[in-house]
C-alpha cells in the first residue's frame, strides 16, 4: 500500500486549516480553527485512489516555527502551496518556492489559490493566464494548479486528490510543460505500446485494434460515438494521423499529449502500467526476469506456444514474403527491444544459424536460433519475449499469460556411473550441444559452415585459426521424422578454459573429437586434449571424426592409431568425412542420434570391460547361477543312483 505525505504550506492567513478541516468534515467550519492543526490520516477508503494512505501535515509560516516547517518540508511526498491574496501570490515565487529549493527537497508542488469566493468575478482561465502559468514556467517543480473555495466548498476533494495524483501519477517524467511535448522516455514507452497494439503491424491502430487497447489498459468497451469524438480531437491537430486504417502512431501519441496537457495524465500512467513501465518508464525488473530456475541436469526450451509465438513473429514481418529477414524487416521486428541480443552479435549473427542465398535468415535459422538462445541463456529469451510482446498477446485483463508460458524444463539428466554407461537412459530433449575439439587446421570451422549450408563445397586453401569460440545452431531430421535442434560449438582460445569448467561441460551433450586424415601430427593433439582433461572428459559420450577424407590417407604419427584408439575405449571408429561429398549431412544426424542415445559412445575406463562394471558384475551372477544349478544336479543325480 503506498502512502502519500501532504506538507501544506503557505502564509498565515491565506486559509490552510480551513482547506483540510474542509476536506475531513466536508462542510466549511465557521466556528475559529487553531491555528495549526494536528497531523491527520486518510485510509484509502475515504474518498483517496485505491491502495493510496494519505498523511496531510498542516504548518505554520511563523519564524519561531522555520525548524519545524523545514523538518516537515522535507518528510514530504508533495507540497501543497497555497495563496489566497496579492500578497501572498508575490510570496510564491518571491520565498517559498525558493525556499523549498534551498532545502533540497526535490518533491511536486500543487499550486492553490485559495478563497476563489472573494475573486469569483475573475474567470478561471483569466486566473491561470495571468498567475499560475507564469509561475509554472519558471519553477518546474509546479505539478499542477486550481482554485478553491473552503467556504463554498469548492475543489476541496479535488486539490487534495491533485497531491495524490502528483506523486503517484507525477507529470515530470511524461510531459515537458515549458516545450508543450512528452519527454524522450514517454515516447520511447508509447511507442512501443503502439507496436505491440498494432496487431497486423500495418502502421495504424484499426478500430478493433483500439477496442482491444481500451479493454485491456481500462477494463471497458469505448463507444462509437467516443472513438468517433477521439478521431476528430486527433485529426483537427494533426489531418494525417488518421486514415482509413485507422490512428497512426503520431496519432496515437498525439493523444496521450492531449491527456498530458490537460491534467490527465494519470490516464497516460495507466496505460504505461498496463504493459508494466515503472516510474522511471523502465519495464518491470520482475516482467522482464520472472521468477524461473533450472535445476541440475536440465536445460531450459521453448514450449509449443513459445514456438508458436515466434513463428508468428517471423511471418507477420516477413513484409515480402519470401521466408526470410531482410535487415530492414530484422530491424523492425526488434524495435520495441533494446535491438539484436548482444549474445547474437557476439555470435556473429545471422551467420551462426541457416539463411537464404541472400543471407537472410529463414524461418528454419530463426527458431534454431531462439532455441540456442534458449539452452544456453533462457533469461535472455525471457526478458526478449516480454520485450516483443508475447504477454500482451491477450487483449483480457484478466489473462493470466506469461512469458513462463513460451518455456519448458527438461527432465534432469544423470550422467551414469563407468558401470552403468552402456545402459544410460536415452535423453528426452530436443536441444542437443556438441563441442568440436581437435588440432588446428583440422576442418573444425569447415564442419560448421557445412552444418548450415550443406550442399558440398570445395575445401579452402587457406587457414584461418578460429580465436573466439563460435556456435553454429540447425535443425537435423533423423531417421522417422523426429526432428531435433543441434548446437556445435567450436571453443577457439577459450577451449581450456571451457574444458576445465564442469558447469560448461554439463552442458555438452557429445564431443566430436576431429583430426585431418591427410596430416601426420592431428591425432596426437587429440590423444594429448584427452590425457589433459581426462577428469572431465571422459565423463562425456564421443565420437571420432576424420575430417578430409577425400585426400590421400596418412599413418598418424601416434603411438596408437585412431582406429586402434577407439577400439581400446570401446567407442565406435572414426567416421570419415569430408566438407565435398554429399553425405556430410549424415555426420550430423549420428550426431544427434549420440547426444540422444548416448550408451555406447560413453568411454571405456582402465580395467573395464566392454560391457562396463555393471555387465561384468551382472555376468559373474549369471555364471555364478549357473554353477548352482549344475551342482544341484549332479548332487541330484548321485543321490538317485545311490538309491
Amino acid at each position: 500500500m503506498a502512502t502519500v505525505r501532504i506538507c501544506v504550506c503557505g502564509d498565515e492567513g491565506a486559509g490552510k486549516s480551513s482547506l483540510i478541516t474542509s476536506l475531513v468534515k466536508d462542510i466549511f467550519v465557521t466556528t475559529k480553527i487553531q491555528p495549526t492543526l494536528p497531523q491527520i490520516t486518510i485510509p484509502p477508503s475515504i474518498g483517496t485512489p485505491d491502495n493510496v494512505t494519505t498523511t496531510i501535515v498542516d504548518t505554520s509560516a511563523l519564524p519561531h516555527q522555520r525548524t519545524t516547517l523545514n523538518k516537515e518540508i522535507k518528510k514530504s511526498n508533495v507540497i501543497l502551496l497555497v495563496y489566497s491574496d496579492h500578497y501572498s501570490y508575490e510570496r510564491v515565487a518571491l520565498f517559498w518556492l525558493p525556499h523549498f529549493r534551498s532545502l533540497g527537497v526535490n518533491v511536486p508542488v500543487v499550486l492553490c489559490a485559495n478563497k476563489s469566493d472573494k475573486t469569483s468575478n475573475t474567470p478561471t482561465d483569466q486566473v491561470v493566464e495571468d498567475e499560475m502559468l507564469p509561475l509554472m514556467s519558471e519553477f518546474k517543480e509546479i505539478d499542477s494548479c486550481i482554485r478553491t473555495s473552503a467556504r463554498e466548498h469548492h475543489n476541496i476533494n479535488e486539490v487534495f486528490f491533485l497531491c495524490q495524483k502528483a506523486v503517484t501519477d507525477p507529470i515530470a517524467p511524461l510531459f515537458d510543460s515549458k516545450d508543450s511535448s512528452l519527454k524522450p522516455a514517454c515516447v520511447s514507452a508509447l511507442q512501443r505500446i503502439f507496436y505491440l497494439c498494432d496487431r497486423d503491424h500495418d502502421g495504424h491502430l484499426s478500430d478493433k485494434e483500439i477496442h482491444d487497447f481500451q479493454i485491456k489498459c481500462f477494463r471497458k468497451p469505448l463507444s462509437d460515438l467516443d472513438l468517433a469524438n477521439i478521431k476528430s480531437s486527433i485529426q483537427s491537430q494533426l489531418p494525417d494521423s488518421v486514415t482509413d486504417k485507422g490512428i497512426t502512431q503520431s496519432g496515437f501519441l498525439l493523444l496521450n499529449k492531449l491527456f498530458a496537457e490537460k491534467g490527465r495524465h494519470e490516464t497516460v500512467w495507466l496505460i504505461l502500467r498496463t504493459f508494466h513501465y515503472t516510474d522511471s518508464l523502465s519495464l518491470q525488473s520482475s516482467f522482464l526476469s520472472p521468477k524461473f530456475e533450472v535445476p541440475a541436469n536440465s536445460s531450459a526450451e521453448l514450449s509449443p506456444a513459445g514456438y508458436r509465438f515466434f513463428v508468428d513473429l517471423f511471418l507477420l514481418h516477413d513484409k515480402d514474403n519470401d521466408v526470410s529477414l531482410s535487415p530492414s524487416e530484422l530491424s523492425a521486428l526488434f524495435a520495441p527491444t533494446p535491438g539484436i541480443p548482444s549474445q547474437w552479435q557476439e555470435n556473429d549473427f545471422p551467420s551462426c544459424t541457416v539463411r537464404n542465398d541472400a543471407n537472410y535468415v529463414t524461418l528454419q535459422g530463426w527458431l534454431a536460433q531462439w532455441s540456442m538462445t534458449t539452452f544456453t541463456s533462457y533469461r535472455t529469451t525471457l526478458a526478449y519475449l516480454a520485450y516483443l510482446g508475447f504477454d500482451s498477446s491477450s487483449s483480457s485483463p484478466s489473462s493470466n499469460t506469461s512469458t513462463l508460458k513460451a518455456l519448458t524444463i527438461t527432465k534432469p539428466r544423470k550422467r551414469p556411473s563407468r558401470g552403468r554407461r552402456r545402459r544410460a537412459a536415452p535423453v528426452s530433449r530436443t536441444v542437443l550441444q556438441a563441442f568440436i575439439l581437435g588440432a588446428p587446421n583440422s576442418g573444425k570451422s569447415a564442419l560448421l559452415s557445412t552444418f548450415l549450408s550443406p550442399r558440398p563445397s570445395p575445401p579452402s586453401q587457406t587457414y584461418s585459426p578460429s580465436l573466439q569460440p563460435r556456435n553454429a545452431v540447425n535443425t537435423v531430421e533423423l531417421p522417422g521424422g523426429k526432428q531435433v535442434t543441434l548446437i556445435l560449438s567450436e571453443l577457439g582460445d577459450h577451449e581450456p578454459a571451457i574444458l576445465d569448467n564442469a558447469a560448461k561441460l554439463a552442458q555438452c551433450d557429445v564431443v566430436l573429437y576431429t583430426y585431418d586424415s591427410g596430416d601426420a601430427d592431428s591425432f596426437a593433439y587429440v590423444v594429448r586434449l584427452r590425457e589433459k582433461y581426462a577428469h572431465h572428459l571422459d565423463e562425456l559420450p564421443l565420437l571420432f571424426v576424420a575430417t578430409k577424407a577425400d585426400r590421400d590417407r596418412v599413418r598418424q604419427d601416434c603411438e596408437t592409431q585412431p582406429e586402434e584408439y577407439a577400439a581400446r575405449l570401446g567407442v565406435q571408429k572414426p567416421l570419415h568425412v569430408s566438407v565435398a561429398w554429399e553425405s556430410i549431412p549424415e555426420l550430423f544426424v549420428q550426431v544427434a542420434e549420440v547426444g540422444l542415445n548416448p550408451g555406447s559412445a560413453y568411454p571405456k575406463g582402465e580395467g573395464e570391460e566392454e560391457g562396463g562394471d555393471g555387465d561384468g558384475l551382472m555376468a559373474y551372477w549369471v555364471a555364478a547361477g549357473a554353477v548352482c544349478v549344475v551342482a544341484a544336479a549332479v548332487v541330484g543325480i548321485w543321490r538317485r543312483m545311490s538309491t
